[in-house]
């Protein structure tokens, strides 16, 4: 549906009561464009009443770099997203902030704000100086996303294509050394975009729980950018999380079925495969940024707008109100819990 939205009176209580938490959004892009143009308080006009009325609490902002900005301009682009948050937050302060801790993301709750954490999308921005992590990690920056699906000095990116390409090179010794240090320093590691062999390099070395923002089930959508079920079990094993992606491409491989309901299939399969505990939202959306508004990759939800759909259809397969809770919030909240106060 893309049109009005009738919300039944359960759905609308369990999306008041219980935390929501995105793991993955890429409005830093839009919200860094907009002040270069001279705009001011971009979130607040522009994104603060989809986010109050879809009950949207704790979002993870990516640092997103455009192939044009790497190399040379990596470093300053990152720096300019990170500001314009910033700024954002100092001009909203009622109604935003920035969450460097857990007991950050419990003051947003408390407290009616939403919480922004923020989180490298590719570590391009150190190139590779590795101590520019603390720098970062002081900035703000909680999670790190080793890359985007392109190489950098960390390792390689997984491709978006259904078959396996590039030379399947894991993590540079570079790479290796940054999970260590990231996790030295209380930053979560997220694996989505890294490709097969950069995935268990991690598995190898990471204490903590590993996250995966924003992937999808590979069994049920063959793309690289989705994870093998022994990919998910292990990284289940380490108490992290999947965050399920609405970009259609990665929801299903038919077209007919590029749909809100196909994507809750993923977290049916996660369930029935790993538990309840393992799965939550990373939904990545992204049409708002593309220029060809009929592009055949799109979001299989119009935003936070159509939330409630989606939890109708947790309601609609038999998902109590506990399993719901665990999945819209809860669970990206436990890990959060675990790492960021270390």
């Amino acid at each position: 549906m893309r049109g009005g939205i009738i919300i039944n009176e359960r759905v609308k209580d369990l999306m008041n009561k219980f935390p929501i938490v995105d793991a993955h959004y890429d409005i830093l892009v839009d919200v860094t464009k907009k002040r270069a143009q001279g705009k001011t308080k971009v979130i607040e006009r522009e994104y603060l009443n989809e986010f109050r009325e879809s009950g949207v609490n704790i979002i993870v902002c990516s640092i997103f770099l455009d192939s044009i900005y790497v190399p040379e301009m990596a470093l300053r682009q990152a720096l300019n997203q990170i500001n314009a948050l910033y700024l954002e937050i100092e001009e909203s302060p009622e109604d935003l902030m920035l969450c460097r801790s857990y007991d950050d993301i419990t003051k947003a709750l408390d407290n009616n704000k939403i919480g922004f954490l923020l989180s490298f999308e590719g570590v391009e921005p150190l190139g590779n100086d590795i101590n520019l992590l603390k720098i970062f990690y002081e900035l703000g920056v909680r999670l790190v996303g080793l890359v985007w699906s392109r190489r950098n000095y960390a390792g390689d990116g997984s491709s978006f294509t259904t078959d396996h390409r590039g030379t399947g090179s894991g993590l540079t010794e570079f790479g290796k050394e940054l999970v260590k240090r990231a996790e030295k320093l209380g930053m979560i590691i997220d694996v989505s975009h890294l490709n097969d062999e950069g995935f268990w390099d991690v598995m190898k070395i990471a204490k903590n729980p590993v996250i995966a923002s924003h992937s999808n089930c590979r069994e049920l959508c063959k793309q690289m950018r989705n994870l093998r079920d022994e990919q998910i079990q292990s990284l289940a094993s380490t108490g992290g999380v999947i965050g399920m992606n609405t970009c259609s491409k990665f929801v299903s491989n038919k077209e007919e079925d590029k749909n809100y309901k196909t994507l809750v299939n993923h977290i049916d399969y996660i369930v029935k495969l790993i538990g309840i505990e393992y799965v939550g939202f990373g939904f990545d959306f992204c049409d708002f940024l593309r220029e060809n508004k009929k592009s055949e990759v799109f979001d299989v939800l119009d935003s936070y707008k159509e939330l409630p759909l989606f939890v109708e259809e947790l309601v609609n397969r038999g998902y109590s109100d506990e399993d719901i809770k665990k999945i819209v919030g809860d669970n990206f909240l436990n890990v959060f819990k675990k790492v960021l106060n270390k």
